[in-house]
């Protein structure tokens, strides 16, 4: 029983300590080629606010993002990205590098999209100094020291969409080119807050509509000029978010005095004699085109020259190149032109071509306004052609009734006991009441007296009242004219009263027409 007590407690004993050997086998060790005091997880690489004067030495090749940024880094040695290939964002920001310098980037990785280079005190941009970021897509270089940049410090960038060079020294930028860039891409172009006094109209009012839509202009010393308040009130009326935003941060110099800054949009006063004939001409009409849903269309690429490339924006900001867009819906056709096999609501915007070619002067561009309704429901053809047909049987039933089946005199008049041709007429009765009486007696009037054979006209004879029975008369007088009545001699004229009324007999007077 000892013995078995004795090996179970050595067992416990060994299988502590085969334990605790494994335990430590299975600590974190410090990452591989994390510098000193940094943060190391996964794929980030943090070192931030150390304050480093130079970039450490060895850099682990796992970082997607590495943090530099809140140092006092002053220089960038040449090549020394070279390890990191799985590099997709760079923040150098809030540190005191002065220059760049050819080939700091030059081994950089092929999937690096962000660099980060604002806050520091950089004077200018050589030719160079951006090699080796052929991927790039936002690019911050604001709060620097620029005062400077060479014609083609951008040349490289060819995919860059975002670029930030607001809070600067820049007293110029070229906008015809861009200084390298390729317009296809860009979307931002953020030239805030700078000295820039020289803005050419024409090549400001020849960037594509999108470019438009995101350049900003704002606190800037721009000259008071007629061109450019007419080309920024269009902009601000269209609505594009770059002038409409900060439209009260749109300055420009009346004077060489920095104190006659006058804001664009709020003091129109200075622009009164400014003509409207200047603005015309400076930016191409888009087209407005309006297609309803389902419906196909196409776009053609006007240039003034036959382009060697074209390219396509579409309102969501894709580019278009051949064979078309990433969902199939959009195609660019060998010639340049834009196909839509089916039009839907999320083609509506703005279309926008880029051309560039040897024939050319400058780069251009075309621009489409597509609206996109639903259409109107048809009527029901069988409902109103039934509808009308009834309508034109019931008109022509109504003229032939009248036509053919008009009602007959004695319908109207109804004087014979019996009417035979309206079934509506009743039979009157065979003793008259006194009122038809009465009232077929005094409708008698009349100067010429009924034709009769047996007698002779009277030149005399005006008026005959027919002596109508005494019973009904209400006590009026009743009046017997002989034929033979002088008008001129009235004396002759008899009157009667009914013996039921004889008071009345002075109290009514005689009517003649």
């Amino acid at each position: 029983m000892a013995r078995l007590v004795l090996q179970s407690t050595l067992l416990c004993l060994l299988s502590v300590t085969l334990g605790t050997q494994d335990s430590d086998s299975f600590l974190p060790h410090e990452p591989h080629n994390c510098p000193h005091k940094c943060v190391c997880a996964a794929d980030l690489l943090d070192c931030a606010g150390l304050g480093l004067r130079e970039v450490p030495v060895t850099l682990p090749a796992a970082a997607a993002d590495l943090d530099l940024s809140h140092n006092g880094l002053q220089r960038l040695p040449p090549g020394w990205l070279a390890p990191l290939s799985r590099l997709r964002a760079l923040h150098l920001n809030h540190n005191e590098l002065e220059a760049l310098g050819r080939g700091v980037f030059t081994n950089a990785s092929a999937g690096l999209r962000l660099l980060d280079l604002s806050s520091n005190a950089l004077r200018a941009l050589g030719r160079h100094d951006l090699d080796g970021l052929g991927a790039l897509e936002t690019l911050f270089l604001f709060n620097n020291h620029l005062a400077h940049l060479d014609e083609r410090a951008f040349h490289h960038l060819g995919t860059l969409s975002r670029l930030y060079l607001g809070c600067n020294e820049l007293s110029s930028f070229s906008f015809n080119h861009l200084h390298g860039l390729g317009a296809a891409h860009l979307r931002i172009l953020d030239l805030s807050s700078n000295h820039i006094e020289r803005t050419p109209v024409p090549d400001l009012a020849a960037l594509p509509a999108f470019l438009k839509n995101g350049l900003y202009l704002h606190n800037n010393p721009l000259p008071c000029d007629c061109r450019l308040y007419h080309l920024l009130r269009r902009w601000h009326q269209r609505g594009l978010s770059a002038v409409s935003d900060f439209a009260r941060e749109y300055t420009c110099q009346a004077f060489k005095v920095p104190a006659s800054r006058v804001r664009f949009f709020a003091h129109s006063r200075v622009f009164e004699n400014c003509s409207v004939a200047l603005a015309q001409g400076l930016e191409r009409p888009e087209e407005q085109l309006h297609v309803q849903v389902g419906r196909s269309l196409r776009l053609h690429c006007n240039t003034s020259a036959p382009a060697l490339r074209v390219a396509w924006v579409s309102p969501q900001h894709e580019l278009l190149v051949a064979p078309g867009s990433r969902n199939g819906s959009i195609a660019v056709l060998a010639d340049g032109s834009l196909a839509i096999r089916s039009v839907q609501p999320w083609h509506e915007g703005v279309f926008v071509c880029l051309a560039t070619g040897p024939r050319l002067p400058h780069n251009q561009t075309h621009e489409y306004n597509v609206s996109v309704a639903f259409p109107h429901p048809e009527p029901n053809a069988f409902n109103t052609g039934f509808t009308t047909l009834l309508g034109c049987a019931v008109g022509l039933t109504l003229v032939l009734l009248y036509l053919f089946a008009p009602p007959c005199p004695g319908c109207r008049r109804c004087y014979l006991r019996t009417c035979r041709c309206c079934h509506r007429c009743r039979r009157w009765p065979q003793t008259p009441s006194p009122l038809r009486e009465l009232s077929a007696q005094s409708s008698v009037l009349s100067t010429t007296p009924p034709d009769a054979p047996s007698r002779k006209a009277s030149v005399h004879k005006h008026v005959v009242f027919l002596e109508p029975g005494r019973r009904g008369l209400n006590g009026r007088v009743q009046l017997a004219v002989a034929e033979d009545f002088d008008l001129y001699n009235p004396s002759g004229l008899r009157l009667k009263a009914s013996s039921e009324s004889t008071s009345s007999t002075a109290s009514e007077g005689l009517v003649m027409t």
